[in-house]
């Protein structure tokens, strides 16, 4: 009888504190070209692949070869909203350099965030949605070789 007690007793108390009882999505749209400048810092990136937002100019001559896309999560708790899209958004640069790589390729270019296949295109910033506990980005770009 007393489980039953404390478990209605729970229950109530949850879903009257709005934060526990409602998933918070908060969307952020972030400056991309330092956590590119971070994460090669840290030598998360070798260096051996650009990044080129969709719309930003690349220099030279560029070749597409094909499509790419990432979508990663992160563990957001006890971080700050931007301490989390930083590190979530590192992961997917990561997996988009290893991919060029693979493709022997030295860019990815017109990158746009693609977060739940939604475009949000900007040539300085990329779109994080954060919540209490977890943060995610997704992009999409094209895998390209530069002269």
């Amino acid at each position: 009888m007393r489980l039953k007690h404390w478990t209605a007793a729970s229950l109530i108390l949850a879903a009257s504190l709005p934060g526990l009882s409602q998933a918070r999505d908060t969307t952020h749209h972030l400056d991309f070209d330092s956590v590119v400048q971070q994460a090669a810092q840290a030598g998360r990136l070798d260096g051996s692949v650009k990044f080129y937002m969709a719309g930003e100019q690349v220099p030279g001559r560029v070749t597409r070869l094909n499509d790419a896309v990432t979508n990663k999560k992160t563990n957001a708790f006890n971080k700050s909203d931007e301490e989390a899209c930083a590190w979530v958004l590192q992961s997917a640069l990561i997996t988009l350099q290893d991919a060029a790589k693979r493709a022997g390729a030295n860019a990815v270019v017109d990158i746009v965030s693609y977060y739940k296949r939604n475009e949000f295109s900007d040539p300085q910033k990329y779109e994080c949605h954060a919540g209490a506990f977890v943060a995610g980005v997704a992009l999409k770009g094209k895998i390209a070789k530069t002269e």
